[in-house]
């Protein structure tokens, strides 16, 4: 007995995850917050920071961004760790700096936050009787 099996043909699911994934993205860059501090530099890029001066003038003519990159991730694989220390010890500064900001970010944001919900909560009660006075307009009418 020979059984044959079909393949079933429909739409594929591809685009449903395209469009996911595009309205998670607006999503995402619509609560960016302009006064949000910046996440700081790990090791490597504080290192990069003062590899890219010394490049440019060591190699003046080199104007590609990708050259002075893998120059400098080259580098920064042939240092040791005792040459690395001083830039993760910057970088550590850095981010205690950081951490010191998003508090204080946060703290500010909470702030507003309950001052925000004060306010609304006394629009939400001003509009609750708003609609019960028309709904009593309304069985009057009736």
């Amino acid at each position: 007995m020979y059984i044959q099996f079909f393949r079933k043909v429909g739409k594929r699911k591809a685009a449903t995850k395209a469009d996911k994934s595009s309205s998670q993205k607006k999503q995402r860059d619509a609560k960016k917050d302009p006064n949000k501090p910046k996440r700081p530099p790990s090791a490597f890029f504080v290192f990069l920071e003062e590899f890219r001066k010394d490049f440019k003038k060591e190699h003046p003519d080199v104007k590609a961004v990708s050259a002075v990159g893998k120059a400098g991730g080259q580098r920064w694989k042939s240092m040791s760790d005792a040459e690395k220390a001083p830039y993760e010890a910057k970088a550590a500064k850095r981010k205690s700096d950081y951490e010191k900001l998003m508090k204080a970010y946060n703290k500010k944001q909470e702030s507003t936050a309950d001052d925000e919900n004060e306010g609304n909560d006394e629009e939400d009660e001003a509009s609750a009787e708003q609609e019960e006075e028309e709904e009593e307009d309304d069985e009057d009418e009736d």
